[in-house]
């Protein structure tokens, strides 16, 4: 099999871009290291050189998403909780793939052992903490945070769902009817 030579870089992206589908489409106690080197043209040795581990493969496709949706998150500049939701929520709507990679690792992350553990609950606080500054109101951004999250598995459950109005109705129902002149 020809191997060819890209620059560390573009092959970290590469190696991120396979492992994110493959794990979208098994879970990371489906997914091979073998797998993931078949499908960037490298040898598994050649594949630790780049990640280290498979729990190293695994938070930096975790680490890539999270950094790519904050810089789209911060280049939106969103006005309150309302607004920066709907806004992940439309993005989240043309993404099924990167939706479903962190609701099946999420899930898998629930057991202690799992090398996703401490990231997911870390992100979790995070994201609780950061609506909470937005709305004021801890109690609020779990609410928020848990409509976001049911309604994303309710969606990938049943693609045919709007996820977009489905969110401007549960939002409409935890905040109020959206007033003219706002978004």
């Amino acid at each position: 099999m020809h191997r060819s030579r890209l620059p560390a870089a573009e092959r970290r992206r590469q190696i991120v871009e396979v492992t994110t589908r493959l794990i979208a489409e098994r879970g990371f106690w489906g997914l091979s290291m073998q797998d993931v080197a078949d499908g960037c043209g490298v040898t598994v040795p050649g594949l630790l050189h780049h990640v280290g581990s498979k729990d190293g493969l695994l938070l930096a496709v975790l680490d890539h998403r999270d950094e790519a949706d904050m810089q789209w998150v911060l280049a939106q500049a969103p006005g309150g909780l309302r607004e920066t939701c709907a806004a992940v929520v439309r993005r989240n709507a043309g993404q099924p793939e990167i939706v479903r990679l962190f609701a099946v690792l999420e899930a898998e992350s629930l057991t202690p052992d799992h090398p996703a553990h401490d990231y997911f609950r870390a992100r979790q606080e995070r994201t609780v903490e950061t609506f909470s500054v937005l709305c004021g109101d801890a109690v609020l951004a779990r609410q928020v945070v848990a409509l976001m999250d049911g309604l994303q598995l309710q969606w990938l459950r049943f693609p045919s769902l709007d996820l977009v109005a489905e969110w401007e109705a549960g939002a409409d129902r935890l905040f109020g009817p959206l007033t003219s002149g706002r978004e």
